[in-house]
């Protein structure tokens, strides 16, 4: 038996379980197996479903305050980054296609301490992410029956944390006499407290319609692959139908002097906006995990990432330039930035219409995400780094059945009591975690031909390139280099320092092993969104892997299938 902890699986083990066919690894010896049912326009669907969601309906508005007109570089900038991303699981995608993501990409390169990281890192950005949509749904579903004059008590549509801690707030203020600093919204989540059931600081207060919809989405996902697809796409085509119209009719309300000054608050203001602009681009991350249920997957996984980062990009940008041309960018920091714009502009009919665009959109997100978790679960379990239980398939839905209920369960019970205000950070660290890997898993698989039907990422020789790019950054960002070593809390710096050191290091590894250009643009640009993020997100995050590390040690490293004596030829 291995003992190592970098043990991995080849490429050419893999490739054999999907000529044989996956069974469920509790129950061995039966065919149960995952339906192949998507093709390429149906991937490109899924994709847009999980990138148009919540980043265009809200977390564009944050983006916009902070970066003014020049948010749309930021789409720009985070598209490219993503771009080279895509190529790169493009490339594994081709040669591996498995469900798992790149938690499977990384055993194939890395070995399965990085692969369980990893995947670990992947469970968290699904249910986290999960957490905020479903969260961001009942938001936008209350917000939608308040239109039709239908309201639902407030302490059943928020957290017990959100509603106490206005009650407090107020408490303060008016006693303080600050009556003026207290919101609408503080008004709102008080009287939740105000009005809950109970006694003392025992209350009833949940967020149910984020429960319901947890559980509407999570069924839908378990009773098929078919019926998940069907509903994906006919929300896809409404709400992308819904997003054009909204940038045709607001560009005769653009004023073309709202786009002056175009970047405000400089290239440092438009940078501000990261975690949020990110957060709506990870969904194409989604789509490599449904490769088993592809009918050609090394032909049609790649293109339906691709088709959907460029369809999406385009509509961001344009999204951004009518939502900063129709209103002033200091107008923008709420949570539903399109309805805002057009109900200002008297637009109120129009306004409605976003609303419930924004329900069918945020639900076509969570529908996506409640996808691509169980199938992590499922590929980690195969590998026995979680229990058999995990990749049990059902008989008759074909679907990764115990996985997808225990995804349920964790995603609405804390969607049901959470306040999660920073979730987009820490979901954004997490994706480009698993990004930085993808790339730097790319480097390590050796060079292939090309071969007819099946996507094969260009090599493009760095030796010179990625120098040049080295030494024009350091020229240019010479002062915010220097600064780094100035100032107070220079501990909170260490993401750009982590940044520098990555950057030198792979300019010197393209110069000497003369590397593929793309993957070590898709590295760098990841890795520098990461450090771009706030300090307190990465300590969240390196948390959350302690905590997966232990669980490696006290259960994966015992129980992986590749650690067993019988399959040690299949290590490499």
């Amino acid at each position: 038996m291995s003992r190592s902890i970098f043990r991995r699986k080849s490429v050419s083990k893999i490739l054999a379980d999907v000529a044989s066919g996956f069974s469920d690894s509790e129950h061995p010896g039966t065919a149960s197996q995952l339906e192949k049912a998507l093709n390429v326009k149906d991937l490109t669907l899924m994709g847009i479903a999980a990138v148009v969601g919540a980043g265009i309906f809200s977390t564009i508005g944050e983006a916009s305050f902070q970066g003014g007109p020049g948010v749309s570089i930021l789409f720009v900038i985070t598209a490219i980054t993503c771009g080279f991303s895509a190529l790169c699981y493009a490339e594994f995608a081709s040669r591996i296609p498995v469900a798992g993501s790149a938690y499977t990409y990384a055993y194939a390169s890395f070995g399965e301490l990085i692969a369980w990281i990893i995947g670990w890192d992947l469970l968290m950005e699904y249910a986290i992410g999960n957490i905020a949509v479903a969260i961001s749904w009942s938001e936008y579903f209350v917000n939608l029956l308040e239109g039709f004059k239908i309201h639902m008590p407030t302490y059943l549509t928020m957290d017990y944390f959100s509603a106490f801690t206005a009650h407090e707030k107020i408490q303060q203020l008016t006693a303080g006499g600050h009556v003026a600093d207290i919101t609408e919204r503080m008004r709102i989540a008080a009287s939740a407290w105000a009005t809950a059931p109970g006694s003392g600081n025992i209350k009833f207060i949940a967020n149910i319609p984020a429960l319901a919809i947890v559980f509407v989405i999570t069924y839908l996902v378990y009773i098929g692959i078919r019926e998940t697809k069907k509903a994906t796409n006919a929300m896809v085509y409404l709400k992308v139908a819904i997003v054009i119209a909204v940038i045709v009719i607001g560009f005769f309300y653009v004023t073309p002097a709202n786009w002056h000054p175009f970047l405000p608050n400089g290239f440092s203001g438009v940078m501000k906006g990261v975690s949020g602009v990110f957060f709506a681009y990870i969904g194409f991350d989604a789509i490599s995990t449904t490769a088993e249920e592809c009918n050609n997957p090394q032909r049609d996984l790649p293109r339906g990432m691709i088709y959907s980062l460029i369809i999406c990009t385009v509509l961001y940008i344009l999204i951004a330039l009518v939502l900063t041309g129709m209103v002033n960018y200091k107008d923008l920091q709420v949570g539903d930035p399109l309805a805002y714009v057009f109900a200002k502009v008297g637009l109120k009919n129009i306004s409605y219409v976003i609303s419930i665009s924004a329900v069918i959109a945020t639900a076509s997100v969570l529908l996506i995400f409640q996808l691509g978790q169980p199938r992590i679960w499922m590929s980690m379990s195969r590998d026995g780094l979680l229990p058999k239980a995990f990749s049990r398939i059902h008989p008759k839905f074909h679907t990764p059945s115990f996985a997808t209920i225990i995804t349920g369960f964790v995603v609405a019970i804390p969607a049901l009591f959470l306040n999660l205000t920073e979730v987009t950070n820490l979901t954004s660290i997490g994706t480009l975690f698993a990004f930085v890997l993808v790339c730097g898993g790319v480097l390590l698989l050796p060079r292939e031909a090309a071969v007819k039907g099946k996507f094969h990422l260009p090599y493009i020789n760095s030796q010179w390139i990625v120098p040049t790019l080295f030494i024009i950054g350091a020229y240019f960002f010479r002062h915010n280099i220097v600064n780094l070593f100035s100032g107070d809390n220079l501990h909170q710096k260490f993401p750009y320092f982590l940044f520098i050191l990555l950057s030198a290091t792979l300019t010197v590894l393209a110069f000497i092993k003369k590397l593929s250009l793309i993957p070590v643009l898709g590295l760098v640009s990841c890795f520098y969104l990461m450090a771009e993020l706030e300090y307190e997100s990465w300590i969240r995050f390196l948390g959350w892997l302690i905590i997966g590390l232990v669980i490696y040690f006290t259960y994966g490293y015992k129980h992986s299938v590749l650690g067993k004596p019988e399959n040690a030829h299949l290590k490499r």
